[in-house]
Order: C-alpha cells, then structure tokens, then sequence
C-alpha cells in the first residue's frame, strides 16, 4: 500500500513538472502555450478538482474512464473561448471551488451515478474552470497555443487521478477504498476552505 501511494505521489510530482519548464518568459506562440501550460497547475483548486476527476472517471470504470475527462476537456475549452472573448459568467470563482468540494465528495463517498448526469455535472464545472483560464489570457499569448497549454495540462492532470486512482486500487479493495475516500475527502475539505477564502 505504502508503494501504491508513493508511486501516485510521483505520478502527481510528473504532471506538474512540465511547469518549470515553461516558466521562462516567452513571447507570441511560445507565451500563449507556456501560460496556459502554467495556468491549471498553478492553483490548488485546479489541480484537486482536476485530478478528482481523473480518480471519479477511474472509480466509475467503463466508457467513463475516457469519456469524463475528454468531455471536461473540451467543455473546458468552449468556457476558455467564452472567457477570452469577454463574456460574462457569474460565480466563475465560486463555481471553482465547489466543483472541489463536489469532486471531493463524490471520490469520498464513491458516488456510482448515472453517466449523463455524470457528465452533466463535469461539464458544469468544466465552464466554469475554461472560463477562468481564458479570462486571464496573457495579451501578449496566440490564443490556440494558449489554449492548447490549458488543455494539455489539464488532461495531464485527469492522467494523473486516473493513475492515482489505479495504483490506490492495486493496494487492496479495502485498503484502496478507505485511501480513496480518504484523498476524496482532503479535497472536499481543502474546497471548503477554499470556497471560505481560508485557503
């Protein structure tokens, strides 16, 4: 169990690495893609939800497994058009970090729902989240290498709670659910605190 949950550590540690490469300051193509790149691995409520999702597509098995974060992906990308081009959506923040509490919850609890609602709900959130990341768009940044930053990093994210997900699982059902449960809930909990301006 000890060696599942280090190895799930070093797939996170992987995920985030890229960031230091792209920290350097860039211009046209090059800044568009490392800001974007940087952007969902710079905030603690990107990088939860975003692996949340990876462990609840992992826990729901099946065509979930790809087909919830491909569809938060590209949802996320028609929120970051929406937010490049300035079109306002409210609770953006708040919407961020209850999608961290809601994530967590349902990782927590090993929610088993039905996949179109499934998928409703990440696509909610996934506005929410593209949203963000268009919003704050360098003006120096080409939008779809920009754009391609985000989403790459992002789905790097979701590889990583799929990872994660996958070596708790290996530890043990029982074992593995109670790790589960357990990170589901830091998460749930780390969103709250978020959500109450403590984080």
């Amino acid at each position: 169990m000890k060696s599942a949950l280090k190895s799930g550590l070093l797939a996170l540690a992987a995920a985030a690495l890229p960031a230091a490469a792209y920290a350097h300051p860039a211009i046209g193509e090059a800044a568009g893609f490392s800001h974007g790149f940087a952007h969902p691995i710079s905030g603690l409520d990107h990088v939860l939800a975003m692996v949340m999702v990876g462990v609840f597509a992992f826990q729901l098995g099946g065509r979930a497994t790809w087909l919830v974060p491909t569809t938060f992906v590209l949802v996320m990308a028609l929120g970051g058009f929406l937010g490049a081009t300035g079109v306002n959506i409210p609770f953006v923040e708040t919407g961020i970090a209850l999608s961290v509490v809601v994530l967590g919850a349902i990782v927590a609890l090993n929610v088993k729902a039905p996949l179109a609602a499934t998928l409703g709900v990440i696509g909610l959130f996934a506005i929410f989240h593209g949203h963000a990341h268009g919003a704050e768009m360098p003006e120096n940044a080409a939008g779809a290498a920009y754009a391609a930053g985000f989403m790459i990093a992002t789905a790097l994210l979701h590889a990583a709670g799929l990872t994660l997900g996958y070596l708790i699982g290996r530890a043990g059902e029982r074992q593995g659910l109670f790790v589960t449960r357990t990170a589901g809930g830091i998460a749930a909990i780390s969103g709250v605190g978020i959500l109450a301006g403590l984080i």
